[in-house]
């Protein structure tokens, strides 16, 4: 039994909007005294936690928030440890757990730890574009930050190799300019030129723009790279329909998707 009565709650608020944020989130962000997060995720619930303690951290402070976060609740406080997307998809559940792991953490008897699930990039990214992702996909970070590039690369021709729809989180940042160039060269090995790829910047945010182009044209919209750009690739299957990627089920092999009209006079 949780013998400090503290509350972890790692919450996703999904892609900004609080149209798009689950209403456990809402709820545990409410419940909460103490709110801690990058600053920039904290701004997206910023009318929900009016009277709170706020902690705002910098980008790379992730271990620094979540060694506080665990230690505010450790001390009998609820908190909430607030994120973007879902907090299990490069989120800080991760840090979390590993944190809690190293200091002998019992489910049992150590404090309450919830994540609260959210919306996703590729979710989110994926409702504005069509329907990319019928099939199997992969998703792959071309953050090389805590991942060795290639290792990274690895991942990009596995996927590329086995015709993976391919999700692309943080495809650029400001030092990071060759990745995405070497990704697309890896995928031209496999796909077509005119395989359709999705460019999704700010989703469902004010910031939002959406580009659908081909892939031998994806580095010519430069401009929509960064972190909070999310690249979708399809796969041999993958078509375009009126600016929208449709990735095919499977269904027209066995049934006849459109019926026929009825008889005049019937």
């Amino acid at each position: 039994m949780n013998s400090t009565g503290g509350k972890l709650y790692v919450v996703g608020v999904g892609p900004g909007h609080h149209d798009h944020m689950t209403f456990r989130a809402k709820q545990v962000i409410e419940e909460s005294e103490i709110i801690v997060g990058y600053e920039t995720y904290v701004d997206l619930v910023e009318d929900l936690i009016a009277g709170k303690q706020v902690y705002r951290y910098a980008m790379t402070q992730e271990v620094d928030r979540a060694n506080q976060a665990i230690e505010f609740a450790e001390s009998g406080k609820v908190v909430s440890l607030v994120s973007s997307g879902d907090p299990g998809i490069y989120g800080m559940i991760g840090l979390i757990y590993e944190i809690l792991a190293e200091k002998g953490w019992s489910k049992e008897s150590g404090i309450y730890v919830e994540c609260v699930p959210g919306v996703s990039s590729l979710n989110s990214c994926a409702a504005l574009v069509g329907s990319p992702l019928m099939t199997d996909f992969a998703v792959v970070s071309m953050s090389d930050l805590l991942v060795p590039w290639d290792m990274i690369v690895k991942r990009v021709e596995a996927a590329a190799l086995g015709d993976f729809v391919t999700v692309i989180y943080n495809p650029a940042s400001k030092k990071r300019v060759h990745q995405l160039k070497d990704t697309r060269d890896i995928f031209m090995r496999f796909r077509k030129p005119e395989t359709p790829v999705a460019i999704v910047k700010g989703a469902f945010r004010e910031s939002q723009e959406v580009v659908v182009t081909t892939l031998d044209k994806m580095l010519d919209h430069q401009d929509k790279l960064g972190m909070i750009t999310t690249v979708i690739v399809g796969n041999s299957a993958t078509f375009n329909y009126k600016g929208m990627m449709i990735n095919p089920r499977g269904y027209s092999s066995k049934y006849k998707l459109v019926k026929e009209a009825a008889s005049a006079g019937r």
